[in-house]
């Protein structure tokens, strides 16, 4: 059956934003004025099925929509911010998966469209094979696996039709997507976060832009050990297609079930891949997500997708080593002060600091402690609380703080790269292996010394 095509106009997605965020609302309003009469084991039962109702709602709803709020959405299928009780936890994941897995497909003869335009030409003349059938889909295009004229095997990246529009109402309706997902927003400064969300979701529309950040991914891990990134393929790629090296390798769900070196190796190479990114290059993906991924046959992992990509100075990288640096060793007042000069503490006066410690250690402290811990979903669910939640002991300090905008997309990064590692339940010394970046260290980890020699090489 045909689909509808994407509603673009400003007023027709904040009609369908609205109603989604009103229906949520009355339900789960009914469903507390119910719980008066029931005990507390049934009412937080009740509220927990609830929460998979709401769930499958935005699955339905963001998921058909395919701009800015189905790409917020997609935030929330692998990261378990702790909404739902235990006994609803997978099939809460399950539902919120689908933005991620299994995005509603748009017809190859829309799609054929947007890349015979965009070659100039008919999609023959561009490829002695396509399969129709995409490869995988996402938030604002799908992939498809093609094969040029010379034999070589590619993917092929389209944007859907209309989406660019649809993406750019999305956006100027930021405010009601964010109140839909408000649980995930910390209190910020709103206006500038918006604007940092808006440009950088703006730019991951220009796939030639997309095109030029994977290039520059790929000069930087050329000849590494264990991170790959696959070739631009320029003469075919522009500002809605994006053609790059074909790579096989297990995907995720698949990856979660191996035994647990396996796992602990994976986790080491995402940890160093987004984290190393920001600390060493100064350029990095927002978007770690297990979509973005694949484990290689000969061990090395590749990695795509860097549509939704930040550039930071190296003034930037280096203060927050400097954060991670005062934090581990216990320098409240240092950390108050560097804090307050980098336009997180407004009001320095309201921290002591044992309280600043404190609260650093509560986000940071699978990383900062130097000691082995086993990460789970649970991990990572009580890190999200303690950094932005009403739940977190710490909540009545951070309403009266803020996150710079060049500061966002590096905490979204690390917060979704651990919500990775967690799902994998991998285990290491996640501390000594940060030293590298935060303190110069030598590696401990063979993955580390394998890394070390490559930098030394300065092969590029």
């Amino acid at each position: 059956m045909p689909r509808d095509p994407i509603p673009t106009s400003r007023l027709r997605r904040s009609a369908t934003i609205s109603r989604l965020a009103a229906e949520t609302a009355a339900k789960q309003l009914g469903t507390r004025a119910a719980n008066v009469t029931r005990d507390e084991e049934s009412s937080q039962e009740a509220l927990s099925r609830r929460q998979v109702e709401t769930a499958e709602q935005i699955v339905a709803v963001l998921g058909t929509m395919k701009g800015a709020a189905m790409k917020l959405g997609q935030v929330m299928s692998f990261l378990d911010i702790g909404l739902v009780g235990e006994e609803h936890r997978e099939e809460f994941q399950r539902k919120l998966a689908e933005l991620r897995d299994d995005a509603p497909a748009v017809s190859f003869t829309q799609m054929r469209a947007v890349m015979e335009a965009d070659f100039g030409q008919p999609l023959e003349d561009v490829f002695s094979e396509l399969n129709e059938h995409p490869i995988a889909a996402a938030s604002i295009g799908q992939v498809y696996r093609a094969a040029l004229p010379d034999g070589r095997q590619v993917a092929v990246k389209v944007q859907y039709p209309g989406v660019a529009e649809a993406v750019r109402a999305d956006l100027r309706n930021l405010g009601l997507i964010i109140r839909l997902m408000g649980r995930m927003v910390p209190r910020l400064d709103a206006q500038a976060i918006a604007q940092e969300i808006r440009e950088r979701i703006d730019e991951e529309l220009d796939y030639e832009l997309e095109a030029a950040n994977q290039r520059s991914m790929a000069r930087i891990f050329r000849g590494h050990p264990f991170i790959y990134i696959p070739d631009v393929i320029g003469a075919l790629s522009g500002e809605r297609v994006l053609v790059t090296e074909y790579v096989e390798g297990t995907g995720f769900e698949a990856l979660k079930k191996r035994p647990a070196a396996e796992r602990n190796r994976l986790a080491e190479i995402i940890y160093r891949f987004y984290f190393g990114c920001m600390y060493r290059h100064h350029e990095f993906s927002g978007d770690p997500h297990p979509g973005n991924f694949l484990l290689l046959d000969d061990g090395r992992v590749a990695f795509f997708d860097f549509g939704l990509y930040k550039r930071i100075d190296a003034s930037v990288a280096d203060y927050e080593i400097e954060i991670g640096r005062l934090g581990i060793v216990g320098d409240g007042e240092g950390l108050i002060e560097l804090l307050q000069a980098g336009g997180f503490l407004p009001e320095p006066e309201r921290y002591t600091p044992e309280q600043i410690v404190r609260q650093f250690d509560d986000v940071t402290w699978w990383y900062t402690r130097d000691e082995e811990v086993e990460l789970t979903p649970e991990i990572a669910t009580q890190v999200v609380i303690d950094m932005s939640d009403p739940r977190s002991r710490h909540f009545a300090q951070m309403r009266h703080e803020n996150l710079p905008p060049d500061h966002l997309f590096g905490r979204r990064t690390e917060t979704l790269t651990l919500a990775v590692m967690a799902q994998l339940r991998a285990r290491g010394n996640w501390h000594r292996i940060a030293r590298e970046w935060l303190f110069d260290d030598p590696p401990v980890t063979e993955l580390g010394r394998q890394e070390a020699a490559f930098y030394a090489a300065g092969v590029r």
